[in-house]
């Protein structure tokens, strides 16, 4: 029972945290629908090479801009590790009669439920655009995508925050891992234009299958059948998760 009173408590720290934030989240938004006017907009006369046929290029750049939103949304919640280790409050929880992956489990299913908030967000906010959510079914399968997407992008950000020792490689992490993980996930153009060597990692970018999936709920188009979409991106959740929770107790324990 105590194990879930943890879990419980770290979760509603972490909303409570979002919450009494406005500038987070307010520039969790702003970013993204910068993305989307400024692009949309700009290229939705312009006809794409590799945009499916009848798609125009903000319906194509909705899926992508959301699964945007949860990469730097999920990486700064499992980074945000540092910040606690910091300022002490990892030290106070870690003692704390509880085992460790109970701690683990509260800062992902926190970090998981403001990601969710602001892709959700992000994805309404979007129908005002002109993006169309044609029903109950495509909504589902874009949250569970979400969720996928959030959980491995936490567990990831545990694995970072485990190596790093303060805050000094926070920019290290910004610039050579969530920037490329972004733009070669096709989250902006389709990965059949880039060229082949480039294009490999694409493919076992984490963030494509998540971006992808979302574009196979939402419009009906993919690059990749649904089902390996949803099973790569089931399959990249757990192994972060436990790869995570495993480096997050080994670093701890020393």
């Amino acid at each position: 029972m105590i194990e879930w009173i943890a879990v419980y408590v770290l979760w509603l720290r972490e909303l409570k945290r979002f919450y009494r934030s406005k500038s987070r989240i307010i520039g969790s938004l702003v970013v993204p629908l910068f993305f989307l006017v400024f692009l949309g907009f700009g290229f939705t006369k312009t006809a794409v090479a590799g945009v499916p046929e009848g798609v125009d290029y903000i319906t194509f750049l909705v899926p992508g801009i959301v699964g945007m939103t949860m990469l730097f949304s999920s990486m700064f919640a499992g980074i945000s590790v540092l910040w606690d280790r910091e300022f002490g409050f990892l030290k106070e929880i870690m003692v704390a009669p509880v085992k460790r992956v109970s701690i683990v489990l509260g800062r992902i299913v926190g970090g998981m439920t403001t990601t969710m908030i602001q892709g959700t967000l992000i994805l309404l906010l979007s129908t005002f655009l002109g993006f169309k959510i044609t029903g109950v079914m495509p909504l589902l399968g874009a949250l569970l995508f979400m969720v996928l997407i959030s959980t491995t992008f936490i567990g990831l950000g545990l694995v970072s925050a485990s190596k790093m020792t303060d805050m000094h490689g926070f920019q290290l992490i910004m610039n050579f891992v969530i920037f490329p993980l972004f733009f070669l996930s096709g989250a902006l153009f389709p990965i059949e234009n880039l060229p082949s060597a480039i294009k490999f990692l694409s493919y076992i970018d984490p963030l494509t299958y998540g971006v992808d999936g979302l574009r196979a709920s939402l419009i009906g188009a993919s690059s990749f059948p649904f089902m390996v979409d949803l099973i790569v991106c089931i399959g990249f959740s757990l192994l972060m998760v436990v790869l995570g929770t495993y480096l997050f107790d080994k670093s701890e324990s020393v």
